[in-house]
């Protein structure tokens, strides 16, 4: 199948993976980073979260006008790279409690500015791989592939920003409690003889007790908790830190097999000035050109909503996971938690697929079956040294999406190509559709697992953790990232290879760009919706989610004639 695609597409799809792998560490962590170095309340953090999601997604537009009209694709990602390396090197910077906001901020700047300059442009470099005829019909799925290496890179992401996080915060002799920062917070400022929500002990007497568990010596409270709020905020800028790593890496891939992508590395407005190239410029009408705009601007309306919806893992089922979740699992459980645990055991399933699959042969049985018996008794071994109850931190449930997007990846492109074979293929609008109703019922589940929680809304505890007499299993935050991921696998990669198929050629960048700023107003809409978090209970706040994806779902559905003669 992988010989049916440019290999200019695995140069992206590892360049991209390097780079997604340093944005999701820095991500899986930025609201707990913020609500635990300076004490900001919910709708405060996931402002900074949101707006800065929103320059992210909106700086590729700038950057496709520059890749379109002056530099090309590969100086613009190029350059990409080098800012947003500096960008995370500001981050990384550590600074004491409640200090940096304006470093970090900068930061934020530089890092959105290095993004633009480099996604959109190499989503349209990957398109233009896919204009040659040769390679023409696989689009959609070579799209699929290029989404699951962004994937993989975040895969990893929550496991490496929380394995160095607890690595420097168990250097200072603490230890990773979801509880402390907040009432640590609520302390310093003068709160400490408030009653904690749903309790009959004070916050005062909360946080001697979890500050006595941690077994470092402490003369006071105020000692203990600034100590603990800059241990922890510094753990978190190391783990900002290894984003530096992966976009070296991603520099080193992207130039090194420049050949394997030179020859689409190419704008329209080049082809123009080259003898070699200017018989290949290709000329719309202005009636096409307009058909084709309406139709890419009405996509681009209907995906915001699909990342406001989506983006909230970041932010409010992160917060959810935080203060609504249980924080230990039994042995079973926890295999879904140790990434490496759970890919021993994926990795044992592909080999016992490649074992029974009838086109393999028998040199490709043999190994598969090795395999599959070496990573099942690595998964043995590992599973083994659970115990009974096993603590994670939060940002752990980050790593399910990319997981998903992993492993479903290939069922995903194989069910539509059975499709295909029948004819019954759908085309990328109405995938887009079915993936905003499949998003409806994503967060329907979070809505059903926040039943029981009626009469709260976080607000009432005061952003603290709830009582333990409150906490929900884990289940349904992972039913959630499961039923979302499908979502995804339906709409984004389609979305783009949408976008690629259908943008006027002198506005390929432009248009890449296009579809990311409007995923940058639906990453801001995560901060519009995050000013509902305290007010209102926890049902209702899924349920404006589950409002806003299911009337997009319709609207694309009602528009899809429109859509679909586009790309005609």
């Amino acid at each position: 199948m992988l010989k049916e695609h440019p290999k200019g597409l695995f140069v992206a799809l590892f360049s991209n993976m390097g780079e997604r792998f340093g944005y999701y560490t820095m991500l899986a962590i930025f609201v707990l980073f913020l609500q635990a170095k300076y004490g900001f309340d919910y709708e405060i953090a996931s402002q900074y979260f949101g707006i800065f999601l929103a320059f992210v997604y909106f700086m590729p537009l700038i950057g496709g006008i520059v890749a379109d009209k002056f530099l090309g694709y590969g100086k613009t990602i190029t350059i990409g790279l080098v800012v947003m390396f500096l960008g995370y090197v500001m981050l990384a910077i550590p600074t004491k409690m409640d200090g940096g906001l304006a470093l970090v901020i900068g930061a934020l700047a530089v890092i959105s500015l290095g993004t633009g300059f480099f996604k959109g442009n190499l989503q349209a470099l990957v398109g233009n791989m896919y204009d040659d005829p040769k390679f023409s019909k696989n689009r959609d799925v070579g799209f699929n592939i290029f989404y699951m290496g962004i994937n993989l890179g975040a895969m990893f992401a929550p496991t490496a920003a929380g394995a160095v996080s607890n690595w420097i915060l168990k250097g200072s002799g603490y230890f990773y409690k979801a509880d402390i920062p907040a009432l640590a917070h609520k302390f310093l400022n003068g709160s400490g003889g408030d009653i904690i929500s749903g309790s009959s002990i004070t916050i005062q007497q909360k946080l001697t007790e979890l500050a006595t568990a941690q077994g470092v010596p402490f003369s006071n409270l105020t000692e203990f908790s600034t100590n603990y709020i800059n241990a922890l905020s510094e753990s978190y800028h190391w783990a900002f830190g290894v984003a530096t790593i992966s976009l070296v890496v991603s520099m080193v891939i992207f130039k090194a097999f420049k050949k394997y992508y030179k020859k689409a590395d190419i704008t329209e407005k080049q082809k123009a000035a080259s003898e070699e190239h200017k018989n290949e410029v290709i000329e719309l009408s202005p009636e096409q050109t307009k058909e084709r705009l309406i139709a890419l601007g009405l996509v681009f309306f209907v995906v915001i909503f699909f990342w406001m919806a989506f983006h909230q893992n970041g932010a409010a089922m992160t917060a959810f996971a935080r203060d609504y979740v249980v924080d230990h699992v039994g042995k079973f459980t926890n295999i879904a938690f140790d990434l490496f645990g759970l890919l021993s055991i994926f990795a044992s399933v592909i080999g016992l697929i490649f074992v029974f699959k009838k086109s393999s042969d028998g040199k490709t049985k043999l190994i598969g079956g090795i395999a599959s018996a070496a990573f099942m008794i690595l998964a043995y071994y590992r599973i083994g040294g659970y115990s009974e109850s096993n603590v994670f931190t939060p940002q752990m449930f980050q790593h399910f999406n990319p997981f998903f997007i992993v492993a479903l990846t290939p069922v995903i492109v194989g069910f539509f190509n059975w499709l295909r074979l029948k004819g019954k293929e759908p085309s990328a609008p109405k995938k887009i559709g079915i993936g905003m109703l499949i998003a409806a019922g994503a967060f329907v589940i979070m809505l059903i697992g926040s039943l029981s929680l009626i009469g709260y809304a976080p607000g009432d505890i005061g952003e603290m953790r709830a009582p333990d007499n409150m906490l929900v299993s884990t289940n349904w935050l992972i039913g959630t990232y499961l039923t979302l991921t499908i979502a995804e696998l339906f709409l984004s990669p389609m979305g783009i290879s949408f976008v690629s198929k259908v943008a006027p050629p002198k506005y390929k960048g432009l248009m890449q760009g296009g579809w990311l700023a409007a995923t940058a107003v639906g990453n801001y809409a995560v901060a519009l919706v995050g000013f509902f978090w305290n007010d209102v209970q926890l049902w209702v706040f899924w349920g404006i989610l589950v409002v806003f994806a299911t009337l997009s779902g319709i609207f694309i559905f009602s528009i899809l004639k429109k859509l679909e003669n586009a790309t005609k």
